[in-house]
């Protein structure tokens, strides 16, 4: 394993103004995380307080909540701090529970693979 970077140092030190903040910090798999910065190492691996993952589908979102969470720096693609002044989402974005998230998503999920098994039967027709 390879030693730490002048960029891997970059990164780590300027997390440091993070530290007891309001974050979103969003992973390489999509998922969006909220939670208060409470420590991190040279690798960006990050401990947020009170986290919990955003779940967004359309206009319905839920904030399911994980607690103490320790993320692997090598997974995060953005960090940033949210500005508790303002509303963290538009108006028209409607709060429904875990369940109801869930739901969403695999009907999301479910009209993607039908939209992808729909155009691989078509792929015959050479529409083009």
């Amino acid at each position: 394993m390879s030693g730490a970077g002048p960029e891997d140092v970059f990164l780590s030190t300027s997390l440091a103004s993070y530290l007891d903040k309001k974050l979103l910090v969003l992973l390489r798999d999509g998922r969006k995380l909220l939670g208060i910065l409470r420590s991190f190492d040279q690798f960006a691996n990050a401990v947020l307080e009170g986290a919990c993952e955003r779940v967004i589908v359309g206009d319905l979102y839920c904030d399911i909540p994980l607690g103490l969470y320790v993320i692997r720096g090598e997974n995060v693609v953005l960090i940033g701090e949210l500005d508790l002044e303002k509303d963290e989402l538009p108006a028209r974005m409607i709060s429904v529970s875990a369940a109801e998230i869930r739901r969403a998503q695999k009907a999301e999920r479910d009209a993607t693979d039908l939209k992808g098994s729909m155009r691989k039967r078509m792929e015959f027709l050479d529409l083009d």
